[in-house]
């Protein structure tokens, strides 16, 4: 694991549609081989009676990923004043692609990083072991957030600048 040169933690959200799958398993990969420079968050934007799915639960036991302390929860949790400040904002899932995401304080970083839905797959294929389409979300997100967690912290900051010019060039528009 690479420390930050700056001694900063980069925040960082994950984004899916209910909070149960994909972007739980991306923070506790990130949590896992980010820790001391990175902090995983994750979020959903239809949250209302959302659990984490069950079978997320199972692949990140069998990937040797703690579960403790996730739980689903709505992305307005991260625009309340008292929130920490997020540096990127990460999409896992095809559905947020296109829609409208809140404009996060501090215009952090955005990305889209998306992984067919797993809890989809399993009720589309019954006759399947469930718990492997959860693990091959987690192999398809893991090689993402380990080259994230190899980058220097003057590629992130570059990131950081892109992205602030880019929102000047859309003032006024």
């Amino acid at each position: 694991m690479q420390k930050s040169e700056s001694g900063k933690i980069v925040n960082v959200l994950f984004l899916c549609v209910a909070n149960s799958a994909r972007s739980i398993l991306a923070e506790a990969l990130l949590n896992r081989w980010g820790a001391g420079r990175f902090r995983a968050f994750s979020a959903g934007q239809k949250t209302e009676g959302s659990e984490i799915h069950p079978l997320t639960l199972v692949a990140l036991e069998k990937l040797g990923l703690p579960s403790e302390g996730l739980y689903s929860k709505h992305w307005s949790t991260f625009l309340a004043p008292e929130a920490p400040k997020m540096d990127m904002v990460i999409t896992v899932c095809d559905t947020l692609l296109n829609e409208a995401c809140p404009a996060w304080p501090g215009r952090p970083i955005t990305a889209h990083w998306g992984v067919t839905d797993p809890a989809r797959l399993a009720a589309e294929h019954p006759d399947q072991n469930g718990t492997d389409f959860f693990i091959a979300a987690a192999r398809a997100l893991e090689p993402r957030i380990r080259l994230l967690t190899q980058l220097p912290d003057y590629a992130i900051e570059k990131l950081h600048w892109r992205d602030e010019v880019t929102a000047i060039g859309l003032m006024n528009q």
